[in-house]
């Protein structure tokens, strides 16, 4: 029955009254009441019974229920105990979900991954993520080495805007190479703020990452690669000189080492951090490392 959908603002209401949940500030909580977003969340994600999924931050589960109605297997991380209760409930119908009460950042991935779902099978994570802490749970997923095949993510739109940024933008920073090094980032589309409970500040956006068969460059130290492109945004309206020798010193030795790493890459010292593309950071890098 259509209208039992979770997501309707009458239903979410009748869930938090019936167990007497309030929101928690601390930790971002914004449930969505709008059953047709959540579908076509699962469309962008092509999410069907091939596919296994990760959910971070499921609340009261309403996009939990839609991936449940078309995944094979969903594992759901919740870190509020006083939701657990509450997705018991509403996911009784659902026995291909699992609620694990953890903080995902500190859950270790891998072993997860092999006890809960078929190996076999596409692993995608979907979720619409805490806004306060979106971006260490995205790059936990990443650098863990977890096989995620593909993210469809909700956060705020300014964190979208950051993540799919192209090269001399403003929004292009060390967070859009971090993610772009390892996916291909797509602005799927907006969400308004009208459609949540309590209602945000801001609108959200969907962003839809798909993982690159190999890293869109390849780097000698991907920690070094990691270290030079955050050194470059240090402080965004310094040249790449500056934040450089802030990063790694001023005295003469290294100076003739960064200069010389520079020349070498063909990159000028004057330019900004945000005009370079992730094939000059990588140039620079490995060059930085063969002169160390």
């Amino acid at each position: 029955m259509e209208e039992r959908d979770i997501a309707t603002p009458s239903r979410t209401k009748e869930i938090l009254a019936k167990h007497g949940f309030t929101f928690k500030k601390s930790l971002g909580q914004n449930f969505l009441t709008e059953p047709n977003i959540l579908r076509k969340i699962v469309e962008t994600a092509g999410v069907n019974e091939e596919t296994n999924v990760i959910e971070v931050g499921p609340g009261i589960g309403a996009l939990t229920e839609q991936l449940a109605k078309h995944a094979k297997q969903v594992v759901a991380f919740e870190i509020d105990d006083r939701l657990i209760p509450v997705l018991a409930d509403t996911m009784r119908p659902y026995p291909n979900v699992k609620v694990i009460h953890q903080d995902v950042l500190q859950a270790d991935l891998a072993t997860t991954i092999q006890t809960a779902f078929d190996q076999e099978l596409p692993l995608k994570v979907v979720a619409n993520l805490p806004y306060y802490i979106t971006t260490p749970i995205m790059m936990h997923f990443l650098e863990s080495n977890v096989p995620v095949q593909e993210m469809v993510v909700m956060m705020q739109k300014e964190v979208a805007d950051r993540i799919s940024a192209q090269p001399g933008t403003k929004a292009y920073g060390s967070l859009s190479i971090a993610v772009q090094y390892y996916m291909e980032a797509k602005l799927a589309f907006i969400v308004p703020k009208t459609v949540f409970v309590p209602q945000p500040n801001v609108d959200s956006a969907i962003l839809k990452l798909t993982r690159r068969e190999t890293p869109a460059v390849a780097v000698t130290d991907e920690k070094e690669f990691f270290k030079l492109t955050k050194s470059a945004f240090q402080l965004r309206r310094k040249t790449l000189w500056n934040n450089l020798q802030n990063t790694y010193g001023k005295d003469d030795a290294t100076k003739a080492w960064l200069q010389a790493s520079l020349e070498a890459s063909e990159i000028d010292p004057k330019r900004r951090g945000e005009t370079l593309s992730l094939v000059e950071f990588a140039r620079l890098s490995n060059e930085m490392l063969a002169r160390k």
